[in-house]
């Protein structure tokens, strides 16, 4: 039966997006997190399984745009914002995917993301700054869906990519940390799959 664990070397492709309060991850709030767990069926295709989105309550002094706020869409006094700080927030995307480390026979979590140098960047500064101990995530490494669309569908653009390689986007739906995560993990699922295909790997 084939295995996610033999497919990416030991690593359990996890798709993660994050919508923040700016671009520096030093000074600028998190202020959602999401991430899609995937998984491989028995003819070693892979799809989007649960989905896990968590809103950030932003850390004492965090900086926050007015700008991001206008292009995420996000009300920080919407009432059915229910944030967490950040420790919270990291443990309950966290705890899913070392479970499903375990599961699968993985060594560790490999975050998939479009340009995954910005998530990875505020990912990290969550754990340093709350020292979370437990993160299943590799520090470093990365698939980036950017890349990936580029090779196979032509397109970088998240949206883009997404139509082309035939599937929906509906762009009043974009820049929540849920549609975008879930969007990304079809994209990426899409690439792995037509290779597959192509190779039979």
């Amino acid at each position: 039966m084939p295995s996610i664990a033999d497919r990416f070397r030991g690593f359990l492709p996890v798709v993660l997006d994050l919508e923040t309060g700016g671009f520096n991850p030093g000074t600028d709030a998190v202020l959602e997190v999401a991430i899609c767990v995937l998984q491989m069926d028995d003819f070693g295709r892979l799809r989007r399984a649960e989905t896990i989105s968590v809103d950030v309550k932003p850390f004492e002094g965090a900086v926050i745009d007015p700008r991001s706020l206008e292009f995420t869409g996000i009300d920080l006094d919407d009432p059915e914002r229910n944030p967490l700080v950040e420790k919270e927030a990291l443990r309950q995307i966290c705890l899913p995917v070392r479970k499903e480390v375990r599961a699968t026979g993985c060594q560790r979590a490999i975050m998939v993301a479009h340009n995954p140098i910005f998530d990875l960047g505020f990912l990290n500064a969550m754990i340093e700054r709350t020292a979370y101990k437990r993160s299943p995530f590799h520090p470093f490494s990365s698939f980036d869906t950017a890349t990936i669309g580029g090779l196979v569908f032509g397109q970088t653009v998240l949206s883009r990519a997404v139509q082309a390689a035939g599937l929906e986007w509906n762009e009043a739906n974009a820049h929540s940390a849920a549609y975008d995560a879930e969007k990304t993990a079809d994209l990426f699922c899409s690439a792995v799959n037509r290779w597959k295909i192509l190779t039979g790997m």
